[in-house]
Order: structure tokens, then sequence, then C-alpha cells
């Protein structure tokens, strides 16, 4: 039986294509923000690489069926710099580059003492930029009188 996944279609597609470069042509800095060669990437192309982002045992990777391009991601590949709780407990997070992704539920978030993350699927993660962290420990957290619940 085929598994028409789109994961799975895409993991069919991309096995054994040749890595471009062994070094990294993408960058992605503890701010977010992605870099080609050094320069600044527009958000549109962010956009559109993060769609083929994948995090394998050797590293970040952009996978197309024509190639396989080296990502160097310093800290977490997405900041998220919103998120909304919906009234059925999901949450919708964007991104500092405008990407948006659904999690199940408040379950999904981890905090320590570095940081409040998501994971997001094709091994890839998220963290809470400073204002979503300040605001999910105020929300979630801390009772009324700032103690932590």
């Amino acid at each position: 039986m085929a598994d028409n996944q789109p994961d799975s279609a895409l993991q069919q597609f991309t096995q054994g294509v040749p890595l471009c470069d062994e070094e990294a042509l993408f960058h992605i800095d503890s701010q977010g923000r992605w870099f080609y060669r050094g320069e600044p990437l527009p958000d549109k192309f962010c956009r559109l690489f993060a769609t083929i982002l994948h995090l394998k045992s050797e590293g970040y990777f952009l996978m197309t069926p024509v190639e396989t391009v080296r990502v160097e991601v310093a800290e977490f590949p997405f900041i998220i710099n919103d998120y909304e709780e919906t009234q059925d407990g999901h949450f919708t997070l964007t991104s500092s580059i405008g990407t948006q992704f659904q999690l199940a539920g408040r379950d999904a978030f981890v905090v320590d003492e570095a940081a409040i993350s998501v994971s997001l699927g094709r091994g890839l993660s998220a963290k809470l930029g400073r204002a979503c962290y300040y605001r999910f420990i105020e929300q979630y957290m801390l009772n009324p009188e700032g103690d932590v619940k």
C-alpha cells in the first residue's frame, strides 16, 4: 500500500539527491534572520525556502528532488513573534519571517531555563521571541499575584 503523506512523498523524491556543496550556502542567525552567502535574504524567499527546510542527523538542509543544500542554523531556524490561542485550545504561531504554524495545544510548548520552544515537524523547532516569551509566562505560568502557578 502506497503512503500518500506529503512528507513521505518528498522523502522518496529527495532520497539519494546529491549535496550541492559541503559548505553551507544559507545561514539562519540567532534572531531567525536568513542569509544567502552572507547577504540578507528577503522574507518572501525565506518563507519559500522554509517549506523545504529539514533537520536530519547530519544537520539542516534545503531538500528538493534535484539538489540538497546545507543550511547553518545558529540556534533555532524559526523565532516566533506572535501566537494566538483559538477557542478549542489550539495555537497559531507566526514566525519572524511570516510563516505560520499550527499547534494542537499548550502541551506542545517546552519550557526550560534557556527558552520556550516547540517542535514543528520535519525535525524543525522554533523558540518564542522575547516578547512572546514574557507574554506566555504571564498568561500561562503565573497566577494573578505574579507567582508561579
